[in-house]
């Protein structure tokens, strides 16, 4: 997978830098895939896209994109991001959530990218029903979700021994995101009508790679991508990965 350059030609700040590493495997494989189908003139739904830190990106690539997203302050951050990325003319920012998806979309998309959603939602079922409810027949769904056994991990590291416990036992009895492995997420899929085309793991290395290094080692965020995408795909260190990115095509 390549690695994905900045979402513009301006410098990023040490901030952007570190969100590019922690998103590059998502982006190489999401930009993998539309560019396999072509991506002008796609139309792509970015459920809970908030700034379009996605959105941006797939506009880029000549798709039209509507980003649904609960709140105003984010779409307008989106809409401002568009235009400084020139860009505009093919982002919409919609006030909604997975209820008004289909009335916000009219005709099936090709396309549904749905990150960070299903950890907050209280019926993930219902979310991947109405993923298949949006998307045309052999569209595209890239989905990416809190993993539970890195978080367990964490709790662990940290400590929290009776937290990682009660996490590993149930994993919604604390408050925070859903949490997920990736065989809930093939069953799911499955359920829904999909075919699971690709598992990745996001965030294996990046979120215990010291800020500093980033900012001021040269080369350090170009060697962590390559880190990051070289074990995206090994399932031997999915269970490590914070998130867990899948894409599916609708049957």
């Amino acid at each position: 997978m390549a690695s994905p350059p900045p979402p513009s030609s301006r410098p990023a700040s040490p901030g952007q830098r570190r969100s590019l590493a922690r998103t590059a495997v998502v982006w190489s494989a999401l930009e993998q895939a539309l560019q396999e189908r072509g991506p002008q003139g796609l139309r792509v739904l970015d459920i809970g896209g908030g700034t379009g830190g996605f959105a941006v990106r797939v506009a880029g690539l000549g798709a039209d994109v509507v980003v649904v997203d609960p709140s105003p302050d984010a779409l307008a951050a989106l809409g401002r991001r568009a235009r400084e990325d020139d860009v505009a003319e093919r982002v919409r920012g919609v006030q909604g959530d997975l209820d008004s998806l289909r009335s916000v979309v009219g005709e099936p998309v090709d396309v549904v990218l749905c990150h960070g959603v299903l950890d907050v939602v209280a019926h993930p079922d219902r979310a991947w029903e109405a993923f298949a409810d949006v998307l045309a027949p052999g569209g595209l769904l890239s989905v990416v979700v809190a993993q539970l056994h890195a978080a367990v991990l964490t709790r662990a590291m940290a400590g929290h021994l009776h937290q990682a416990r009660e996490l590993l036992v149930s994993p919604q009895v604390d408050e925070g995101p859903r949490r997920f492995t990736e065989d809930d997420l093939r069953a799911a899929a499955a359920r829904s009508g999909f075919t699971v085309s690709a598992v990745h793991g996001v965030r294996v290395f990046a979120d215990l790679v010291p800020a500093a290094l980033l900012d001021l080692e040269p080369g350090a965020v170009e060697a962590l991508v390559a880190l990051e995408e070289s074990v995206a795909e090994r399932p031997e260190y999915l269970p490590l990965a914070q998130q867990l990115h899948v894409l599916a095509i609708r049957a």
